[in-house]
């Protein structure tokens, strides 16, 4: 019998694809030096079930499984609504590491946290966007190569 989780074993049977959306207002003061339009992520989870999405709020993580009907296009509709969406990625399983990651748990974190280990550094929301947006093509190779 498997020591891991049921949650981690029902993730291996059923894979999920991962879209990040960067955009937000600046309600937060410090919030304002950052670029505008790119002031927050969060990511948004599809799997055959359905969409969850992860929204690091201050001070609490929003965990949401939305109710939609099959074949909705979420990430479209925030596109549509004035986001900046990149994926689809397959977020890669989770590796081993000699010590923990040493940045703030902020939306970025999170963000790359969902990606997996291969996510590229940033500290700011325009900076995952940008590092993202250059590997477009090759979005696979750094997500889930080991």
């Amino acid at each position: 019998m498997s020591q891991r989780p049921a949650h981690r074993r029902a993730a291996d049977r059923q894979p999920q694809q991962a879209w990040l959306a960067f955009g937000g207002a600046a309600d937060q003061a410090w919030l304002r030096p950052l670029r505008r339009g790119f002031r927050h992520c969060f990511a948004v989870l599809h799997d055959a079930d359905g969409w969850t999405v992860l929204d690091p709020l201050s001070g609490r993580l929003l965990v949401v499984r939305l109710e939609l009907p099959q074949g909705f296009d979420l990430p479209g509709f925030y596109r549509r609504s004035g986001l900046a969406v990149l994926g689809p990625y397959a977020p890669a399983a989770p590796q081993p590491r000699w010590l923990p990651p040493l940045s703030p748990n902020s939306c970025v974190a999170l963000c790359r946290s969902v990606l997996g280990p291969g996510a590229p550094f940033a500290l700011t929301p325009h900076g995952l966007f940008r590092r993202l947006q250059k590997n477009v093509g090759n979005r696979n190779f750094f997500l889930t190569s080991g």
